[in-house]
């Protein structure tokens, strides 16, 4: 029996089963690293910038009035946390990295607090109002913790309580692949507000679970 003859259809390498040819699929891939990566830089440079210009301005120009909705679909505005201590991140569940962490961090840093913890509220609010329902909300803050609570809003109420903290945002270029799963810039900083909806402190949010419970340790009133 002769062996089967080598063709050139034989010699190229196999395409996946999309028709992508391995190489082709390679490049891909690093044109998509490179772009994940430059994007990476962006943000962490703006990040830098925004923590020195929040960092530079009067503790009085931060923060202010907002009427929203939280995750159980109530209304709430900032009486709601009369004479309790606010933690307050602004983001979105369909955040693939920062906002996750962040949570998990504020999470983890208040139950290095113990009873103390519970001086403080933590509370996020989404920046993407088209598609953080009070439900996804909810779903997605309890995912990480009971205690956070989530807000939401219509897209006036959210541009206006961003404006208030001074917090970027800005959906990324949407095409026709990735209408409805777009990502989103966003300035990030953890805000303490104490029991008046005053600002106490800023926390960069790649400060560690210990160094948020340290410097809450030292900014919360004594027990």
């Amino acid at each position: 029996m002769k062996e089967p003859s080598s063709s050139p259809g034989r010699t190229r390498a196999r395409k996946d089963a999309r028709g992508i040819a391995p190489d082709v699929r390679k490049r891909r891939e690093r044109r998509a690293l490179l772009g994940l990566m430059a994007a990476t830089a962006v943000l962490l440079c703006a990040a830098a910038g925004f923590r020195a210009l929040m960092l530079g301005r009067p503790a009085e120009e931060i923060g202010g009035p907002y009427t929203l909705t939280d995750d159980t679909d109530h209304v709430v505005t900032e009486q709601s946390f009369h004479g309790h201590y606010t933690l307050l991140y602004f983001g979105y569940t369909h955040c693939l990295d920062v906002c996750p962490l962040t949570l998990a961090t504020v999470t983890a840093a208040l139950d290095r607090l113990g009873a103390r913890g519970a001086q403080v509220v933590p509370v996020f609010i989404s920046i993407d109002p088209a598609r953080d329902t009070p439900a996804r909300v909810h779903e997605y803050v309890t995912s990480f913790s009971p205690r956070i609570v989530g807000l939401t809003g219509d897209a006036q109420a959210i541009r206006t309580v961003a404006a208030e903290f001074h917090v970027m945002v800005r959906p990324r270029q949407m095409t026709a692949a990735t209408a409805g799963n777009y990502q989103m810039d966003h300035s990030s900083m953890l805000f303490l507000m104490d029991g008046r909806n005053h600002l106490v402190s800023m926390f960069p949010v790649d400060s560690s679970a210990e160094e948020i419970a340290t410097r809450l340790r030292n900014l919360l009133p004594a027990q």
